[in-house]
């Protein structure tokens, strides 16, 4: 517990400390706005480190655990599926990915719905959880896998509104929050420990590297069906 709430000061309170000195220097932001900052930040801390508390005591071991169960049904299609499965349902509980799809939704009106960009983000998740995990059995360099999805991303750029462009990128990097990475990685642990490997690490790591394309080519899909 020490250490998270260590984690959280250090990544809330320096920007809690700048907002302060703008407010007392330059911002002169309005009392009671100011004010709610304040304790907003201070729920903020509260709520993150319980957060990270539950997601360290809980997902991470039950992450590991279900991948290593998985492996040991011995059939790759069901590891698959529930690799999809799991990418998916914890990219929705994604608190970023929450907070990106309402933004979406504000600014375009409702053209773009809020549900349409959690279920794009979350197939693009799940599809390239499947595709990390079946990495692991093929024993294919990640390095390629990489190269290749960012090719892809780099050609539908080319036909995508810059608006998608944008917000696609953005998707990749809500996707790597504080519910997503542990329970994802600790899934690719308990995968490539069953199978005997000595990279376990390096091969959760990747999935974690590949599950991040997932969304970007998902929400650059969107963008050109909605063009």
């Amino acid at each position: 517990m020490k250490e998270t709430v260590k984690e959280v000061f250090s990544a809330v309170v320096p920007i809690t400390v700048l907002v302060t000195i703008l407010q007392l220097t330059v911002a002169k932001l309005p009392t009671n706005v100011f004010i709610n900052f304040i304790g907003g930040a201070v729920l903020v801390i509260l709520g993150l480190t319980l957060f990270l508390i539950g997601a360290k005591v809980g997902f991470l071991p039950v992450g590991e655990m279900v991948g290593s169960s998985l492996v040991t049904k011995g059939k790759l299609w069901l590891i698959l599926f529930f690799g999809f499965v799991i990418g998916s349902a914890v990219t929705v509980a994604e608190p970023d990915v929450q907070v990106l799809a309402g933004q979406v939704d504000s600014v375009s009106g409702g053209a773009i719905s809020k549900f349409i960009i959690v279920t794009a983000v979350a197939c693009g998740v799940g599809i390239f959880v499947s595709l990390a995990l079946l990495r692991i059995f093929l024993r294919i360099p990640i390095n390629y896998l990489l190269v290749i999805g960012y090719a892809l991303v780099f050609l539908l750029a080319l036909v995508t509104s810059p608006e998608f462009v944008a917000v696609s990128f953005d998707a990749g990097g809500v996707t790597t929050g504080p519910m997503t990475v542990p329970f994802i990685l600790a899934l690719g642990v308990g995968v490539a420990s069953v199978t005997g490997k000595r990279t376990s690490s390096s091969d959760s790591f990747g999935l974690i590297a590949l599950a991040s394309i997932g969304p970007i080519l998902a929400v650059l899909l969107l963008g050109v069906f909605y063009k």
